[in-house]
């Protein structure tokens, strides 16, 4: 008994050490999440209940700012664009992703030249691709050149254009989004079991079948975690917009996350902004609960 006692007390010891060890090596970061992060955060809930330009104290105003947001067209509009923008590139991503994914895994040749071509635009700066899509737009640039090239008079302004200038800013996107998520399915479809292929083929299922009925399915998990990234990373979509055309032309693309900046950086109402951020944050919130509920029904 009393060996076993010392046993167990010697093991405590140890487990407690490395208690120790892992929360010294967490440290850093749950010290950098509290400190940009949470606080940052918390604060802003505070702050979108106030009226405060940056200086001096802030007023309270209780729920005024939230009432004020939808009778202000500037917001309804960017958050309007906000969700063009996500419904037209979310769905694009995941289907061409997955798309070029299967026919890379199916192990056509120079597959890993491919790859990487495809995966380079994501390593890329984000300010370069702005600004090279930018030029590609532009009214003598390649893309309109290629267009007058193939015999169509009528081109599109592309970004000066307000009819064209969301979907341009989308087209850009979705070309940069592919190749990430693409390795996300690959690494997907490396786990799914051969032997449900061999089985299906052995039923007599052709190629369509078995990517309907096994793949898809199986991959299930991927698709629901790269659908949760795209719908966040559309919602918080600012860079190619300020890059490339800053709202304009007129609010055509204004988004939500540019909204919130104007507001908070040139028109110092960091309280509006706040209450304006909290909205966006409320949206990300309700679109993922309802990933979530999906989720757990399939």
């Amino acid at each position: 008994m009393a060996k076993t006692t010392a046993v167990y007390k010697s093991n405590q010891v140890v487990v407690n050490r490395n208690r120790k060890m892992a929360f010294c090596f967490l440290l850093p970061n749950i010290i950098g999440f509290a400190v940009f992060t949470l606080i940052p955060a918390v604060w802003a809930i505070g702050l979108s209940f106030t009226n405060w330009d940056g200086s001096g104290a802030a007023k309270f105003v209780g729920i005024k700012n939230y009432i004020n947001l939808f009778r202000d067209s500037n917001f309804t509009i960017s958050l309007w664009n906000t969700v063009i923008y996500t419904v037209g590139t979310v769905p694009f991503i995941i289907m061409l992703s997955l798309v070029m994914a299967f026919i890379l895994d199916s192990g056509i040749k120079f597959s890993s030249a491919i790859r990487a071509a495809h995966f380079f635009p994501h390593i890329s700066s984000i300010v370069a691709i702005s600004v090279v899509w930018q030029f590609l737009y532009s009214k003598n640039g390649p893309l309109n050149q290629i267009l007058h090239s193939i015999g169509l008079q009528n081109v599109p302004a592309w970004l000066s254009d307000k009819d064209w200038a969301l979907l341009a800013v989308m087209i850009m996107i979705i070309w940069k989004g592919i190749g990430y998520y693409m390795i996300i399915y690959l690494a997907g479809l490396k786990g799914i079991d051969n032997s449900l292929y061999e089985a299906a083929t052995v039923d007599g299922a052709n190629s369509f079948q078995r990517f309907r009925f096994i793949t898809i399915p199986q991959l299930k998990p991927v698709t629901f975690y790269i659908t949760i990234m795209c719908i966040i990373n559309s919602f918080q979509v600012f860079t190619p917009i300020f890059i490339m055309t800053k709202g304009g032309p007129g609010r055509a693309t204004s988004v939500l996350v540019l909204q919130i900046y104007k507001e908070a950086f040139q028109n110092y109402k960091f309280g509006y902004a706040s209450a304006e951020a909290m909205v966006l944050f409320a949206c990300i919130l309700v679109v993922t609960l309802i990933q979530f509920k999906r989720q757990k029904q399939d």
